[in-house]
């Protein structure tokens, strides 16, 4: 783990030197995937272009097969369809790596399981109920500085607020570096100042490291500010482009009307 972590600094280095965050040398393909719940399309036939640096964030009506897609990308649902990850530098396929960050993550109130332990819990494989590791600990502080939220790890992750608890999982998820980070409406029950903070860290991310990012997002007023490029679904792609380009279409304007 500390190995990733260098070379996650290693490449931000190269990045702040070069003054050209995005990347560019990968490429993330979505090639038709489809998924059938009796006899019914939920998704039909998705196809995407997906560039390390950018984030693409998906729109679309309640029940348009938005989690769906982000649970078929994980591979959480059986699916047709496939997704091929190339290194355009080697032109070589390669295994996709994958950080995610659900709709929700419910802690039990009381639960004695402090961000440490959660944090532990997912990148190690020494029983987080053993003595710590500093180096350990020193690891996992410095990975939630990213986000500063290293004054959280000690404290009980049942206690923590819907923002804190959001960046904690945002280190986790960048833990160790993905190739494509996946935000399943991230800020649901989130209050308006942890919302901007969340933002404010997705283009942190965006501009210091070599991942792409989809993100399921109702939030326009976000999704206008930050978002690259901009799908809108309803069991297939109605349109895809800046957020201007899709908000002026007519499959938008029947759904949600206009948008200033």
């Amino acid at each position: 783990m500390l190995w990733t972590f260098n070379q996650d600094i290693k490449r931000n280095k190269v990045h702040e030197s070069s003054g050209n965050f995005a990347c560019g040398q990968h490429c993330l393909k979505i090639r038709d995937i489809s998924v059938k719940a009796d006899e019914e399309f939920i998704i039909d036939k998705i196809n995407l272009h997906i560039h390390c640096g950018k984030l693409t964030v998906i729109i679309g009506r309640n029940g348009a097969g938005k989690t769906t897609l982000i649970k078929a990308i994980l591979g959480e649902v059986k699916h047709s369809g496939r997704i091929e990850f190339t290194d355009l530098k080697s032109n070589a396929v390669e295994d996709l790596k994958i950080g995610y960050v659900p709709q929700n993550f419910h802690i039990e109130k009381n639960t004695p399981v402090s961000v440490y332990d959660l944090f532990a819990g997912y990148i190690s494989r020494t029983p987080v109920f053993l003595k710590k590791s500093k180096k350990l600990y020193d690891f996992i502080k410095e990975r939630l500085s990213i986000f500063d939220a290293q004054d959280l790890i000690d404290k009980r992750a049942c206690d923590l607020s819907g923002g804190e608890l959001q960046r904690v999982l945002l280190a986790i998820a960048i833990t160790p570096m993905p190739n494509l980070l996946l935000l399943d409406e991230p800020v649901s029950g989130i209050d308006k100042n942890g919302m901007e903070l969340f933002y404010n860290n997705i283009q942190k991310i965006k501009e210091n490291f070599d991942l792409a990012i989809i993100m399921v997002s109702h939030d326009f007023e976000f999704v206008k500010k930050y978002a690259d490029h901009v799908v809108l679904l309803d069991k297939t792609i109605l349109k895809e482009g800046t957020f201007e380009e899709v908000s002026g279409c007519e499959d938008f304007l029947k759904v949600f009307g206009r948008v200033e």
